[in-house]
């Protein structure tokens, strides 16, 4: 299947039903999910995969479903959750570990050079650099959340909820017990920041303005989260309690 073949026209939400949460079932991603997931994290982060990567959107989704579908690497399915409807991603979390990794970023490098060719992807990699100063590396003590998407048809109905409870009350965030549990997300994406709002997240970081070099519209805000009171299970149930 190519990236044009993975894009999903899906209906409009607002002619569909209410979704029954019960029906969704959660797991690990896989290599075989690729295709669905590509172009869903592309558009959930498309801003920034712009600014990125400056390639066609095609072009960036074929990209990721090579990269998703690998063993290793920053995008690998083995970093992902997913939340399905008959076995089908509709949600997906991606959950990395400050305290491992350390092959990603050259991994990463050898995929863009294969993909984008050595001029193309020196670009890349530097703003990539660029791009750190903004949304840093997770730490040793820290899981990043990442990746976050539901598909269109499915939004506003509680399934990425459902996908973040899930992996919290099974023990899959943090990835070890006694980290922080990070995100970013862009000042200008209020819904988003809105919802990990809800599911209790706090800004932690407080700069006026994005860093230097990074583009205005990829001014963003790292997230912690401090559980909020009676939503979800609490930072003693995950294990990560520090102030």
């Amino acid at each position: 299947m190519n990236a044009a073949q993975a894009s999903i026209a899906y209906p409009d939400a607002s002619a569909l039903a209410p979704l029954d949460l019960s029906t969704l079932r959660f797991r690990p991603a896989s290599a075989v999910d690729a295709a669905v997931l590509a172009p869903l994290i592309h558009e959930a982060a498309q801003t920034e995969f712009a600014w990125l990567f400056e390639a066609p959107a095609q072009d960036t989704i074929a990209f990721l479903q090579h990269a998703l579908s690998e063993p290793m690497g920053h995008f690998s399915w083995q970093h992902l959750q997913v939340a399905t409807l008959a076995d089908q991603p509709v949600a997906v979390m991606g959950v990395q570990d400050g305290r491992g990794g350390l092959l990603n970023g050259p991994y990463l490098a050898m995929q863009l050079m294969q993909h984008f060719g050595w001029r193309q992807t020196a670009g890349i990699l530097r703003r990539g650099l660029v791009l750190q100063r903004e949304i840093p590396v997770p730490q040793q003590d820290q899981t990043l959340i990442a990746h976050c998407a539901t598909a269109p048809r499915w939004r506003r109905q509680g399934v990425f909820v459902a996908l973040f409870h899930h992996a919290l009350a099974n023990g899959l965030v943090p990835a070890r017990k006694s980290q922080d549990i990070i995100l970013d997300v862009l000042v200008s994406n209020t819904g988003a920041m809105a919802l990990y709002r809800k599911l209790g997240f706090v800004t932690i970081s407080t700069r006026p303005f994005a860093a230097a070099g990074v583009p205005d519209h990829l001014f963003a805000r790292r997230m912690r989260y401090r559980a909020a009171p009676g939503n979800g299970p609490s930072l003693a149930a995950t294990g990560s309690g520090r102030d």
